[in-house]
């Protein structure tokens, strides 16, 4: 399977988490690791902090450049946020809703994010930038790079919350083969170095219940933006 016609997970490999082999980590590729569950003694608390955090800074639909508006919602914390809208895909130091600085990301997450990545092997990660992503289901992250960052050098963090999703990896070209990944609760991703401009995304999430989330997947991002 090449590019966007990556044939779908069938739903089973959602529905066995319990009967599937996992193991500490899991490499995807050679700088590129799942650690289940890594977040599970941290997932009270981050869903905690997350609707915090939209009570202040709520989910909104993005624009893409070309003009169609983003199946997923999204908002931000740290030094700068991610947005997109007619004008392009960048990062900035403020909510374009609000006109205010995005709120500053909770040190519990940097410290999360920063053990997941020593334990990918990348050491001294210091994410200033989280890009918090609601997926309900339908919704879904068609394939791209991440590469609006200023320091490539630095991975990309990936921490999954609530129903469990298909995360699509593929390699530095658009055309390469892509894998399907189950994701689960508290579960993360790490990319960087030789995979850092890796295409990826997420399947369009299936119908489900999740009992902290409800009927959505959450997922943080954390990323060197500046």
């Amino acid at each position: 399977m090449v590019g966007t016609s990556a044939t779908r997970a069938p739903a089973r490999d959602l529905e066995s988490r319990d009967l599937l082999p996992r193991n500490a980590i899991e490499r995807i590729a050679p700088e590129a690791v799942v650690l289940p569950g890594f977040a599970a003694a941290d997932a009270a608390m981050l869903c905690a902090d997350v609707q915090a955090l939209i009570a202040t800074n709520p989910w909104r639909h993005m624009q893409t450049p070309g003009g169609q508006r983003m199946s997923v919602a999204m908002t931000n914390c740290g030094r700068a946020g991610w947005v997109s809208d007619r004008a392009g895909y960048r990062y900035q130091s403020t909510d374009p809703c609000s006109g205010r600085p995005w709120p500053s990301m909770p040190a519990r997450w940097s410290e999360l994010a920063a053990r997941a990545a020593a334990r990918a092997g990348f050491a001294r990660f210091a994410p200033d930038a989280c890009l918090v992503n609601r997926y309900e289901p339908g919704a879904r992250l068609s394939l791209h790079q991440d590469r609006n960052e200023r320091d490539l050098s630095c991975p990309v963090v990936s921490v999954s919350l609530g129903l469990p999703a298909v995360f699509l990896f593929g390699g530095i070209l658009r055309d390469d083969a892509v894998q399907r990944v189950p994701l689960f609760h508290a579960d993360v991703v790490v990319w960087g170095g030789a995979q850092r401009l890796a295409f990826h995304g997420v399947q369009p999430l299936i119908e489900g219940q999740h009992p902290e989330l409800g009927r959505c997947r959450i997922n943080l991002t954390f990323r060197r933006a500046l």
